[in-house]
């Protein structure tokens, strides 16, 4: 898998948490509709499914998968924690880290960006602020994505609702460091949110809910890359 493209954007990254519609089966079924979309609107959609489902996806599909998350450790004595290692050879190309729902310390980001430098994994890094965003664009990620953890799962966009945080997440990443590139996560929900987050200067959005719930998965992911399209004229 190239990682060019994930470095520059645009690009979709569909968090499938821990929902029941993106379980086993179904998460393998979510991740086809995913690679349709991308393959019909021409805009890269990545996956971020749960850690036992990683495999199995990378296998089946042909787009990117992160992991939701990886541990700061090395290989050894670690029970229950993720390596960064295991992700990369089930399939993984990238993880998440700092999502709001297993938030780190600073010291602990560092460390597993770091780790995915030595091991050539995509680091995308969720901010809830745009103080937040700074502070982690000085430890090179290659992505950022700005997410008032308030409006998670809301159905309220950020880009909506609070433009400003997400123009001055982008002006004060890149005031320190000009290569990460930024999305838009927070209660992205409709093809306008998108719209907006793109013409505020975003790359890409990360999205759970939204489309793990839907009724149709890859019509909505379509509509959402279509409206990128459209705004990143």
């Amino acid at each position: 898998m190239l990682l060019k493209p994930l470095l520059y954007g645009p690009i979709i990254i569909v968090n499938f948490k821990t929902y029941l519609e993106s379980t086993g089966k179904q998460a393998i079924n979510l991740a086809k509709q995913a690679e349709k979309a991308s393959k019909e609107t021409g805009i890269l959609i990545a996956v971020a499914p749960q850690f036992v489902d990683i495999g199995i996806i990378a296998d089946t599909v042909d787009i990117p998968v992160f992991s939701q998350h990886i541990d700061a450790i090395s290989p050894g004595s670690h029970t229950g924690n993720i390596l960064a290692a295991s992700i990369k050879e089930t399939g993984a190309i990238g993880t998440l880290i700092n999502h709001s729902e297993k938030q780190l310390k600073l010291s602990e980001i560092e460390k597993i960006i770091t780790i995915t430098k030595q091991k050539n994994l995509v680091s995308c890094v969720c901010v809830n602020n745009p103080n937040v965003g700074k502070a982690i664009s000085a430890l090179d990620p290659d992505i950022i994505s700005i997410e008032p953890p308030e409006l998670i799962g809301t159905g309220v966009a950020v880009s909506k609702a609070k433009p400003e945080v997400v123009t001055n997440t982008i002006k004060l990443v890149h005031q320190i460091n000009k290569k990460p590139i930024v999305l838009c996560g927070a209660g992205i929900s409709k093809p306008e949110d998108v719209s907006v987050a793109i013409n505020l200067g975003t790359k890409g959005i990360l999205v759970a809910s939204a489309v793990v719930k839907a009724k149709d998965p890859y019509n909505l992911l379509c509509k959402f890359a279509e409206a990128i399209k459209k705004a990143d004229k």
